[in-house]
């Protein structure tokens, strides 16, 4: 299986390539007034807005840095009891794939409430590499507001 990979701060994650739509550069996003940190906005894809998860202010409490391969993935994903819509991620050091087996993947061993989207992790020769479980990041609580932005689309 494929896996787009990225990195939070000095640490390195992962997703499944299939469910990525498509990866652009970070591009002007609208910001909305009383957003919560971690939703950068919205941009325009294709005349359809798109709400913007800054990944990094979500799992590090600060803005992702601004560099050329910092992306926003764009992900097929449900938002809560919402339909299915794309979803962008900013994301830090977006700039390669790796080929692994489901199988390869070890349980981390540590069980995180706060943030359950943490999957299992990987080893390669540059250290571990962690899932990141989409499903489970889109489906929390705390994006309760993107559910509002839906319904109000």
């Amino acid at each position: 299986m494929l896996f787009l990979v990225f990195q939070l701060g000095k640490d390195r994650f992962l997703i499944e390539a299939r469910r990525v739509a498509e990866v652009v550069p970070l591009v002007e996003i609208k910001s909305l007034p009383q957003a919560p940190p971690w939703l950068a906005g919205l941009f325009d894809y294709r005349g359809m807005p798109v709400p913007i998860i800054d990944l990094s202010a979500l799992a590090l409490g600060r803005p992702a840095r601004r560099c050329l391969s910092t992306r926003i993935l764009l992900v097929h994903g449900q938002i809560g009891d919402g339909g299915a819509r794309l979803v962008g991620l900013i994301a830090e050091q977006a700039t390669q794939t790796l080929r692994c087996d489901h199988a390869q993947f070890l349980d981390s061993g540590v069980s995180n409430d706060v943030a359950p989207y943490l999957g299992p992790v990987l080893r390669d020769a540059d250290g571990l590499l962690q899932r990141i479980e989409l499903d489970r990041l889109l489906s929390q609580p705390i994006l309760a507001p993107l559910g509002a932005l839906q319904a109000a689309a």
